[in-house]
C-alpha cells in the first residue's frame, strides 16, 4: 500500500509520497523553514509563504512532493505544458521533465508529470524509478 501524507497551511496542501522519494535533499537544504527531516512532522507549511512552498515543491526531482491549492477542486497533480526535457543528474537518476506516460513490465500505463526520476544505477527496488539507492551503493556515472 502506497503511503501518502498531506500537510496544509490552509492555502496550499503539500503531498508527500515517501515510497517514491529519492532523498535529493533539495527540499530541506533550500527551504529548511518548511522541510526539516530532523523533526516531526517534517513538513511545516506554516514556515514560509505559499509562493515559496510551491516553488520549492516544483523542484522535487522525484515527484514525491506535490501540491494543490485548497481553493481549487481538482486532481492533486500539476500538468506541465512544456516540451519534455531529459537530464542525466551527476551520479544519480535520469530526470525527465514534463508529462510522461510510462509502461511498466506488466504492460500497465502510468501517467507522470512535473519531474520523473528514472534509475540509472540498476539497484532501485522501485524500477524503473529511482529510489535513492544510488547513494547507498555510491554509484558513479561515466
Amino acid at each position: 500500500m502506497e503511503v501518502t501524507k498531506k500537510y496544509t497551511n490552509g492555502e496550499v496542501t503539500v503531498i508527500w509520497k515517501p515510497d517514491i522519494c529519492i532523498h535529493s535533499k533539495l527540499c530541506w537544504t533550500e527551504l529548511r523553514e518548511v522541510f526539516d527531516p530532523f523533526v516531526k512532522p517534517w513538513i511545516k507549511p506554516e514556515g514560509a509563504t505559499t509562493e515559496r512552498i510551491v516553488a520549492q515543491v516544483k523542484r522535487c526531482p522525484s515527484g514525491a512532493l506535490s501540491y494543490y491549492m485548497n481553493n481549487e477542486a481538482g486532481p492533486e497533480r500539476i500538468d506541465v505544458d512544456a516540451e519534455t526535457i531529459v537530464e542525466a543528474s551527476k551520479d544519480g537518476p535520469l530526470l525527465v521533465y514534463g508529462n510522461v506516460t510510462v509502461k511498466n513490465s506488466k504492460g500497465e500505463l502510468m501517467k507522470k508529470n512535473n519531474v520523473t526520476a528514472f534509475c540509472r544505477c540498476g539497484a532501485s527496488s522501485n524500477k524503473p524509478f529511482c529510489d535513492g539507492t544510488h547513494r547507498k551503493i555510491e554509484f558513479k556515472a561515466d
